[in-house]
């Protein structure tokens, strides 16, 4: 008894210190510090939350652009975030990216240029709400033809919305689907 009952304080003292304490300060200064981030980094008009900076959105309707493909099941689900661990020897990866390559030439049957390869393999996380530049270039005029728009428009509003490397080495450029399909809305 005498080894169990310090055992005891000190497991519930460290539950209150690591379980609680901690988690709560480092919310605390996040909020403080980064109150946008610590809330989800939403995307917000009129009062709405349309999205977020960090997880990527279904577009399927030809008159967007189309993010990365979703590993998760259900598609863009934040709470299921996983890559498909397909290696590229794994003939249900080949399938799938032959799926995507079709629905891709049968959205666009007139554009000859190579198609991007986010445009068809999924991120790490399965839920990338970026593509490449040369994605939503790919894509410009399929939806500029979808929605009766200039292409030069769209190729510039998609310029617009290309996002440098991070602080200019980190990364590559990139551009936030939702937040160019949202730019596109606008443009009307």
């Amino acid at each position: 008894m005498r080894h169990i009952l310090p055992a005891l304080r000190l497991l519930l003292l460290l539950t209150l210190l690591t379980g609680l304490a901690y988690p709560l300060a480092v919310t605390g200064l996040a909020k403080l510090a980064f109150p946008r981030q610590a809330e989800g980094s939403r995307i917000e008009r009129g009062g709405r939350v349309l999205g977020s900076d960090l997880i990527g959105q279904p577009f399927s309707d030809p008159r967007y652009f189309w993010p990365r493909p979703s590993a998760t099941s259900p598609a863009y689900n934040a709470a299921a975030s996983s890559g498909s661990n397909l290696g590229p020897s794994n003939a249900a990866l080949h399938t799938a990216v032959a799926e995507r390559i079709a629905t891709l030439h049968a959205s666009d049957p007139d554009n000859s240029l190579p198609i991007p390869m986010d445009l068809v393999t999924a991120s790490a996380s399965g839920l990338d709400p970026h593509v490449s530049p040369e994605a939503a270039f790919w894509q410009v005029a399929r939806v500029a033809r979808a929605r009766g728009m200039d292409e030069t428009r769209v190729r510039d509003l998609v310029q617009s919305q290309v996002e440098p490397r991070t602080l200019g080495l980190f990364g590559e450029p990139r551009v936030n689907v939702l937040r160019l399909n949202l730019a596109l809305d606008e443009l009307r």
